[in-house]
Protein backbone atom coordinates (compact mmCIF):
# COMPACT_ATOMS: atom_id res chain seq x y z
CA UNK A 1 0.00 0.00 0.00
CA UNK A 2 1.03 3.59 -0.45
CA UNK A 3 1.95 6.03 2.22
CA UNK A 4 -0.85 8.19 3.62
CA UNK A 5 -0.03 11.82 4.26
CA UNK A 6 -0.23 13.60 7.59
CA UNK A 7 -3.13 15.67 6.24
CA UNK A 8 -5.13 12.54 5.38
CA UNK A 9 -4.30 11.05 8.75
CA UNK A 10 -5.39 14.21 10.54
CA UNK A 11 -8.64 14.36 8.54
CA UNK A 12 -9.53 10.80 9.60
CA UNK A 13 -8.72 11.52 13.24
CA UNK A 14 -10.69 14.80 13.25
CA UNK A 15 -13.68 13.10 11.62
CA UNK A 16 -13.92 10.75 14.60
CA UNK A 17 -12.51 12.89 17.46
CA UNK A 18 -13.45 16.40 16.41
CA UNK A 19 -12.97 18.54 19.54
CA UNK A 20 -10.89 16.03 21.50
CA UNK A 21 -7.64 16.35 19.55
CA UNK A 22 -5.24 19.28 19.41
CA UNK A 23 -2.58 19.40 16.70
CA UNK A 24 0.76 20.27 18.22
CA UNK A 25 2.77 20.27 15.01
CA UNK A 26 4.81 18.25 12.53
CA UNK A 27 8.44 18.39 13.67
CA UNK A 28 10.60 16.58 11.11
CA UNK A 29 7.43 15.36 9.38
CA UNK A 30 6.18 13.49 12.46
CA UNK A 31 2.55 14.40 13.11
CA UNK A 32 2.16 15.24 16.81
CA UNK A 33 -1.25 15.51 18.44
CA UNK A 34 -2.42 16.01 21.99
CA UNK A 35 -5.49 14.60 23.70
CA UNK A 36 -6.81 14.05 27.21
CA UNK A 37 -6.56 10.94 29.34
CA UNK A 38 -10.31 10.43 28.93
CA UNK A 39 -9.91 9.88 25.17
CA UNK A 40 -6.47 8.29 24.85
CA UNK A 41 -7.58 4.65 24.78
CA UNK A 42 -10.34 5.36 22.26
CA UNK A 43 -7.82 7.18 20.04
CA UNK A 44 -5.21 4.42 20.32
CA UNK A 45 -7.81 1.75 19.59
CA UNK A 46 -9.09 3.70 16.58
CA UNK A 47 -5.59 4.18 15.15
CA UNK A 48 -4.75 0.51 15.56
CA UNK A 49 -7.98 -1.02 14.26
CA UNK A 50 -8.86 1.37 11.43
CA UNK A 51 -8.60 -0.58 8.16
CA UNK A 52 -6.84 2.27 6.35
CA UNK A 53 -4.41 3.57 8.97
CA UNK A 54 -3.37 0.31 10.69
CA UNK A 55 -1.04 1.69 13.38
CA UNK A 56 -0.38 -1.83 14.63
CA UNK A 57 3.09 -1.18 16.07
CA UNK A 58 3.45 0.60 19.40
CA UNK A 59 7.01 1.89 19.18
CA UNK A 60 7.29 3.49 22.61
CA UNK A 61 5.53 4.87 25.66
CA UNK A 62 7.51 7.30 27.74
CA UNK A 63 7.09 10.31 29.97
CA UNK A 64 8.31 13.89 30.23
CA UNK A 65 8.34 16.31 33.11
CA UNK A 66 7.92 20.08 32.78
CA UNK A 67 7.78 21.22 36.44
CA UNK A 68 6.92 24.84 35.55
CA UNK A 69 3.69 23.93 33.73
CA UNK A 70 0.23 23.48 35.23
CA UNK A 71 0.15 19.92 33.83
CA UNK A 72 3.73 18.91 34.56
CA UNK A 73 3.79 15.22 33.60
CA UNK A 74 3.23 14.14 30.02
CA UNK A 75 2.84 10.66 28.58
CA UNK A 76 4.09 10.24 25.01
CA UNK A 77 2.96 7.45 22.68
CA UNK A 78 4.79 6.72 19.42
CA UNK A 79 2.88 4.60 16.88
CA UNK A 80 3.99 3.25 13.52
CA UNK A 81 1.85 2.08 10.63
CA UNK A 82 4.03 -0.49 8.91
CA UNK A 83 1.56 -0.82 6.05
CA UNK A 84 1.51 2.90 5.27
CA UNK A 85 5.05 3.70 6.46
CA UNK A 86 3.88 6.62 8.60
CA UNK A 87 4.35 7.48 12.27
CA UNK A 88 2.42 9.54 14.79
CA UNK A 89 3.19 10.93 18.23
CA UNK A 90 0.40 11.37 20.78
CA UNK A 91 0.83 13.40 23.96
CA UNK A 92 -1.29 13.41 27.09
CA UNK A 93 -0.50 15.86 29.89
CA UNK A 94 -1.63 15.10 33.44
CA UNK A 95 -2.53 17.64 36.11
CA UNK A 96 -0.29 18.02 39.15
CA UNK A 97 -0.92 15.53 41.95
CA UNK A 98 -3.14 13.32 39.77
CA UNK A 99 -0.81 11.14 37.73
CA UNK A 100 -3.35 8.52 36.65
CA UNK A 101 -4.01 7.40 33.06
CA UNK A 102 -5.74 4.31 31.64
CA UNK A 103 -3.48 1.45 30.60
CA UNK A 104 -2.78 0.77 26.92
CA UNK A 105 -2.32 -2.94 27.61
CA UNK A 106 -5.95 -3.37 26.59
CA UNK A 107 -4.89 -2.32 23.07
CA UNK A 108 -1.31 -3.66 22.89
CA UNK A 109 0.10 -6.37 25.15
CA UNK A 110 3.56 -4.89 24.52
CA UNK A 111 2.58 -1.75 26.43
CA UNK A 112 3.06 -3.69 29.65
CA UNK A 113 6.79 -3.17 30.12
CA UNK A 114 6.78 0.34 28.63
CA UNK A 115 4.17 1.43 31.17
CA UNK A 116 6.10 -0.22 33.99
CA UNK A 117 9.21 1.71 32.96
CA UNK A 118 7.26 4.98 32.81
CA UNK A 119 5.80 4.27 36.25
CA UNK A 120 9.25 3.43 37.58
CA UNK A 121 10.89 6.65 36.39
CA UNK A 122 8.02 9.19 36.43
CA UNK A 123 5.50 7.80 38.96
CA UNK A 124 2.58 7.66 36.52
CA UNK A 125 -0.13 5.22 37.61
CA UNK A 126 -1.58 3.26 34.69
CA UNK A 127 -5.07 2.32 35.86
CA UNK A 128 -5.97 -1.26 34.99
CA UNK A 129 -2.38 -2.36 34.37
CA UNK A 130 -2.01 -6.11 35.08
CA UNK A 131 1.30 -5.86 37.01
CA UNK A 132 2.31 -2.26 37.77
CA UNK A 133 5.52 -2.44 39.81
CA UNK A 134 9.05 -1.19 39.47
CA UNK A 135 11.03 -2.74 36.67
CA UNK A 136 14.52 -1.14 36.75
CA UNK A 137 14.89 0.57 40.14
CA UNK A 138 14.87 -1.13 43.55
CA UNK A 139 11.44 -1.92 44.94
CA UNK A 140 11.79 0.16 48.11
CA UNK A 141 12.78 3.34 46.25
CA UNK A 142 10.48 6.23 47.19
CA UNK A 143 11.51 8.78 44.52
CA UNK A 144 11.02 8.85 40.77
CA UNK A 145 14.41 9.67 39.22
CA UNK A 146 13.29 11.28 35.95
CA UNK A 147 11.21 13.95 37.66
CA UNK A 148 13.00 17.26 37.95
CA UNK A 149 12.41 17.57 41.69
CA UNK A 150 15.95 17.49 42.99
CA UNK A 151 18.92 19.88 42.64
CA UNK A 152 21.41 18.91 39.98
CA UNK A 153 24.34 19.15 42.39
CA UNK A 154 24.85 18.76 46.11
CA UNK A 155 25.54 22.27 47.45
CA UNK A 156 27.76 20.80 50.19
CA UNK A 157 30.33 19.23 47.87
CA UNK A 158 33.78 20.54 48.74
CA UNK A 159 35.40 19.66 45.42
CA UNK A 160 33.19 22.17 43.58
CA UNK A 161 34.31 25.30 45.44
CA UNK A 162 35.36 28.22 43.25
CA UNK A 163 38.79 28.60 44.82
CA UNK A 164 39.75 25.14 43.51
CA UNK A 165 39.29 26.53 39.98
CA UNK A 166 41.13 29.85 40.47
CA UNK A 167 37.93 31.90 40.67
Amino acid sequence: MGKITNEELLQKINAKFDQQITVVGEPYGLLTVETSRDHIIDLLDFLKNDTVMQFIFLTDITGIHYPEQANPIGIIYHLHSLVNNVRIRIKVFLPADDYHIPTATTVWNGANWMERETYDFFGVIFDGHPDLRRILNVDDMTAFPMRKEFPLEDPNRVDKKDYFFGR
